[in-house]
């Protein structure tokens, strides 16, 4: 049985007062007054933080389960309590979201004329929010992001790619569209589809999860600017591993380390287009270009619009080109009939891959739910590839969230030492 610490929820207010008073002598001094001998972290404080970094990471589902549930609850109540007390701060900007949905509802429930744009509005309104809140998912994660472009938004642009390609035209409805994609009544079978307007056909949602991914790159970058700014020693570990990179800038020696002084440089160096070109590729490390941002206190909207350009035109563009190309029609087919050239298994693993694209082509033909219904295993596979991701994705914020309490309490911990 696993034995319970007694159950402490802190007071919010009360904890950032002691965190405060006692973060004050811990300032730390910018990488170039280290350089000149100022004192660094003796090495059993180092020891120290590594001990309680393990303690924390060992906090997990699978080998604490009650207390890592325990410790979660009580992160979710203090997250809530500063949500809070930060909404009332803005009490203006939410009375103002207030009246405008007010507003809305009012306008949403009243008969009229006007019945069919607040509808449109309405469709439009949640097809974007579904999407920008993948690409939030995507790339904020609490841990772990959930890969949505290759859950959803990867899978919806094969989707269309291979029903223009069938139908001959993109002339079905326009998102979001029903429970399936159906080829226009009378359309032209056989014709030629462009890429451009396949591109033009899912360039919303495309460009939504750009939005959104570029929106859940903010908390490095105003993590980041908060420490700087206060010069206190920085709660989040990416930020302390950033600072002992530029530390150790002039030894490096491994690929990885290279790497992430190469962005480092890039952003702080060239500035608004050096944020730019990191954010248009895809780059595991962009985080560490958000940190950069915010440490070397990179303007806001200097930040943030060379990353919504990058992301969500830019990269979008070349990600969405790269889809629509590998799920054209006789790309697809060729690669179905490579998979029946392999010695042996060929054949076996061809069957069910062009059983699903028939499946597919069906149903496109089929208005009306009297399409075939047969559940083709490569459906099966891929639909519990998803669950088991958001599954994991799940976990992994439990499990950061537990650990984030077990932090709050070794903080509070060293607080009350040091105010004896």
């Amino acid at each position: 049985m696993e034995v319970l610490p007694p159950p402490i929820i802190p007071n919010v207010r009360d904890m950032a007062t002691n965190g405060a008073r006692c973060e004050q002598p811990q300032r730390r001094a910018a990488p170039k007054d280290k350089q000149n001998g100022e004192s660094t972290v003796d090495s059993s404080v180092k020891e120290r933080r590594l001990k309680e970094k393990e303690e924390r990471l060992s906090l997990v589902l699978w080998r604490r389960p009650v207390t890592t549930l325990h410790y979660f609850l009580l992160e979710t109540l203090i997250k809530l309590k500063e949500w809070t007390f930060q909404l009332w701060e803005r009490r203006g900007a939410v009375f103002l979201v207030f009246v405008i949905c007010s507003l809305f509802s009012i306008a949403y429930s009243t008969e009229g004329s006007h019945q069919m744009f607040v509808q449109y509005v309405e469709k439009k309104f949640l097809w974007c929010a579904y999407w920008v809140g993948l690409g939030i998912l995507s790339s904020v994660g609490l841990g772990t992001g959930l890969h949505t472009f290759l859950l959803y938004l990867g899978p919806h642009i094969a989707s269309v790619t291979l029903a223009a390609y069938e139908c001959g035209s993109t002339d079905f409805p326009e998102p979001p569209y029903p429970d399936q994609i159906m080829c226009p009544q009378g359309g032209g079978m056989g014709g030629s589809v462009s890429l451009l307007s396949i591109m033009s056909k899912v360039r919303l949602e495309a460009c939504m999860w750009g939005a959104g991914t570029a929106i859940g790159e903010l908390p490095p970058y105003f993590m980041a600017r908060a420490a700087r700014q206060s010069g206190a020693d920085p709660e989040d570990e990416d930020y302390e591993e950033f600072e002992e990179m530029l530390e150790q800038a002039e030894s490096a020696q491994d690929f990885v380390t290279r790497a992430k002084l190469w962005v480092q440089h890039m952003v702080h160096r060239v500035g608004f287009f050096g944020i730019l070109a990191c954010a248009s590729i895809p780059n595991p490390l962009f985080d560490l270009a958000g940190i950069t941002c915010g440490h070397f206190l990179v303007p806001f909207w200097t930040f943030f619009g060379a990353t919504l350009i990058g992301k969500a035109i830019i990269k979008m563009h070349i990600q969405k080109l790269f889809v629509i190309m590998t799920f054209s029609k006789h790309i697809v087919e060729h690669m179905v009939s490579l998979i029946g050239s392999v010695p042996k298994v060929g054949p076996s693993l061809q069957k069910p891959f062009s059983q699903y694209l028939e499946a597919q082509r069906n149903k496109l033909h089929h208005a009306g739910g009297s399409a075939p219904t047969d559940e083709n295993w490569l459906s099966w596979v891929f639909e519990k590839v998803v669950l088991v991701m958001v599954c994991y994705f799940v976990i992994s914020i439990v499990n950061s969230m537990a650990q984030s309490y077990s932090k709050r309490l070794q903080q509070q911990k060293h607080c009350e030492e040091k105010c004896k």
